[in-house]
């Protein structure tokens, strides 16, 4: 797996990864209504599990996998804001797709809330296809799909 300066997670990143995801989901806080999940994940929980991946230094880019039986769930995906147009995110979401195909799973599967359209088209424009859409409330989302 090409990892580009991509690495697990310690419990030493765990501020950083914080201070990205905040960074990186604020701006949708007022749009949606309400906090994304992945702003109140328990980071402590997810290090230790093994499922944060981060990079740069300082951390600019965080990225949350959680394996299951037939699918890698990539619950979450963030770039600190002053770091957007480097390519940081495309690289987390190669490296997301190559742990599952190194994992022997054949799908990553992702959720967006439909009001965080600049996502919907990253996810789209990477072959990844919209499979479902969930009830018409605060947590709205579009759940996709990608065969690696």
């Amino acid at each position: 797996m090409t990892d580009d300066g991509i690495r697990a997670a310690t419990p030493a990143d765990a501020s950083a990864v914080r201070a990205v995801t905040e960074a990186a989901y604020h701006p949708y806080v007022e749009r949606i209504g309400v906090r994304p999940a992945p702003m109140d994940a328990d980071v402590g929980a997810d290090i230790a599990a093994g499922r944060v991946f981060v990079t740069g230094d300082p951390v600019v880019g965080v990225l949350v996998l959680v394996p299951h039986g037939d699918h890698l769930l990539l619950e979450s995906v963030a770039v600190r804001p002053d770091a957007h147009g480097r390519g940081i995110g495309g690289r987390l979401l190669d490296f997301a797709e190559s742990f599952a195909r190194e994992h022997g799973l054949p799908e990553v599967r992702l959720c967006t809330h439909v009001l965080m359209t600049e996502n919907q088209r990253i996810y789209g424009r990477r072959g990844y296809e919209e499979t479902a859409r969930g009830r018409p409330d605060r947590h709205h989302r579009i759940h996709y799909s990608k065969r690696v």
